[in-house]
């Protein structure tokens, strides 16, 4: 029976969200972004960092979002494309 380890801790450190053709608060989509992100590590862990530490300069091949979310709706989206590029889809680069 192996043991699983589970991480004492995730840090996702983002140094720019860049929101070019979107009308929105950025520091509302901001918001919204980082609560669900927390959300969804919380609930579905970082599989691309289950065996050690993980560090991602680039995260690409995220999927187009249409201009006309509303500020919560953005970051919500935004936070489940990141998540799912933290999740081994979309491409990483180390």
């Amino acid at each position: 029976m192996g043991v699983t380890r589970e991480p004492g801790e995730i840090r996702v450190e983002i140094g720019e969200l860049a929101l070019h053709g979107f009308r929105v608060d950025p520091e509302r989509v901001s918001d919204a972004f980082e609560r669900e992100l927390t959300r969804l590590i919380r609930t579905h862990g970082v599989p691309v960092a289950a065996h050690g530490p993980l560090t991602a300069d680039t995260l690409a091949g995220l999927p187009p979002l249409p201009a006309g979310l509303s500020a919560r709706r953005l970051g919500q989206e935004l936070a489940r494309a990141v998540h799912e590029g933290l999740s081994g889809h979309g491409e990483v680069t180390r």
